[in-house]
């Protein structure tokens, strides 16, 4: 069963893809040219000792993304 959820809730090891992006500018456009576009598959690999940013499996590189950069990324997890 798929629930939906947004990225920064995912926690390190899980798996989602992701479902929309609900946010716009330049924020938008970062988040896609880092290759986070519809069906796309992310994995939570790790968070900073503080909590943020945490680190995800894009496309097969390791990018850290703060909270409220990707908390408008809406993700479906199985």
């Amino acid at each position: 069963m798929n629930n939906i959820n947004y990225l920064p809730g995912l926690k390190p090891g899980e798996k989602a893809t992701v479902k929309e992006l609900r946010t716009s500018g330049s924020m938008r456009r970062r988040l896609l040219d880092i290759g986070l576009i519809e069906d796309t598959q992310v994995e939570c690999v790790g968070r900073s000792p503080g909590g943020d940013p945490s680190a995800f499996l894009i496309r097969g590189a390791v990018i850290a993304i703060r909270s409220e950069d990707c908390a408008d990324v809406l993700v479906s997890t199985c």
